[in-house]
């Protein structure tokens, strides 16, 4: 019972978050049924705190490893200049952005092509299996492809590269540091295949006992937004007021319309 109570001891205005610093995630966290801590309805669970402040500082160091990356390693800045430009021409030749991922990637995916559309930057998501049953149709001669893929090698990816335009070029957001080490650009020319690294510090499994994506997609999801936002700005002087003709709804729309 001394135990419980010193794992789970609650939260008052003399205690501190402070040890829970020091906190190192276990592969499998034995969790405890909560305390009350004498006052009515309050109960508080302090493994659970000290895992979600794990997996904050966790996903904030791999944010800050990112930028620092892209602030003085001039591969990765190539790479993100590069990915602008083509993705800036293929917008002003009339083409669209094709994006693609798998699994949790796919959701970044969707989420990126969302911002893009917003900005008036044509966007559309193409699933590699649905591509491989008719969705290739999508694909466009002046179009270029966004690819989110951690591993670089995931399956069904390296399935859809054969069957893609040898003339698209091709943008990976990976854990890769150089094109060399990913297999997604064994089979492309090396002058259509552009590189965006999202590595993270230490992996999940180390981190938090287990392989699910989650302080890889935000490295992922903070790489798109930067991606899109510099593509805004390069093809609208104003892309506030893009953005803001693109959104009409919700809060956004409403406070946007209130300040004209």
């Amino acid at each position: 019972m001394a135990a419980i109570l010193e794992a789970q001891m609650p939260l008052t205005p003399t205690s501190s978050l402070g040890s829970l610093k020091d906190f190192e995630m276990l592969p499998e966290q034995e969790v405890t049924r909560p305390i009350e801590d004498g006052s009515p309805g309050e109960m508080v669970n302090v493994d659970a705190i000290r895992t979600a402040l794990h997996v904050i500082r966790t996903e904030r160091d791999a944010l800050t490893q990112l930028e620092d990356l892209y602030e003085s390693d001039s591969l990765a800045q190539e790479g993100l200049a590069n990915a602008v430009n083509v993705i800036s021409t293929t917008i002003n030749c009339g083409g669209k952005l094709i994006v693609s991922g798998v699994g949790k990637s796919s959701k970044i995916g969707l989420k990126v092509v969302a911002t893009m559309n917003s900005f008036g930057i044509r966007s559309v998501f193409l699933h590699p299996t649905e591509a491989l049953h008719g969705d290739l149709g999508l694909i466009g001669d002046n179009d270029s492809m966004l690819i989110i893929t951690f591993s670089g090698r995931t399956p069904e990816i390296l399935t859809l590269l054969p069957f893609l335009p040898p003339a698209l070029p091709l943008i990976a957001v990976t854990s890769h540091m150089s094109p060399s080490t990913c297999a997604m650009f064994r089979s492309r020319p090396s002058h259509l295949s552009i590189l965006l690294p999202a590595p993270v510090p230490v992996s999940e499994v180390q981190t938090f006992g287990v392989a699910a994506p989650t302080t890889s997609t935000t490295v992922a999801l903070a790489l798109t937004d930067a991606l899109a936002l510099s593509v805004a700005r390069r093809l609208h002087p104003n892309f506030s007021a893009v953005f803001q003709g693109y959104h009409p709804g919700g809060a956004i729309g409403l406070d946007s319309r209130s300040k004209r």
